[in-house]
């Protein structure tokens, strides 16, 4: 049986982390002025393939939208489920060219 806990913002450590099983997935961020710059997520293999990354990933978009913040997807986890997830990364406003890829408006396809 799954205890799945809900996306908490632990700004004091600059991570959300939710926690499962006993187990904590978290992903790293900074802010630097208007810009929330996703550093690295991190899942537990015991936790692995249950979509906890991107529960993160997803409450990451979340804070950027309720804050008007610029998402810059530096973790390359992060950035390849936002590629894969246009419909969310579309809500924010996301700097694809200072995440590494030279794209200026969006992910590729």
């Amino acid at each position: 049986m799954s205890d799945t806990g809900q996306v908490t913002d632990n700004s004091e450590d600059s991570r959300l982390e939710l926690r499962a099983d006993g187990h904590l997935a978290e992903l790293l961020y900074r802010k630097r002025g208007n810009r929330f710059v996703l550093v690295h997520t991190d899942v537990p293999p015991e936790l692995e393939g249950r979509g906890l990354g991107g529960a993160l990933v997803h409450a990451a978009i979340d804070r950027a939208v309720a804050e008007d913040l610029t998402v810059v997807p530096l973790c390359p986890f992060a950035r390849l489920w936002l590629e894969r997830h246009p419909d969310v990364a579309a809500r924010a406003t996301i700097d694809w060219r200072q995440a590494g890829g030279g794209i200026p408006s969006g992910p590729p396809g």
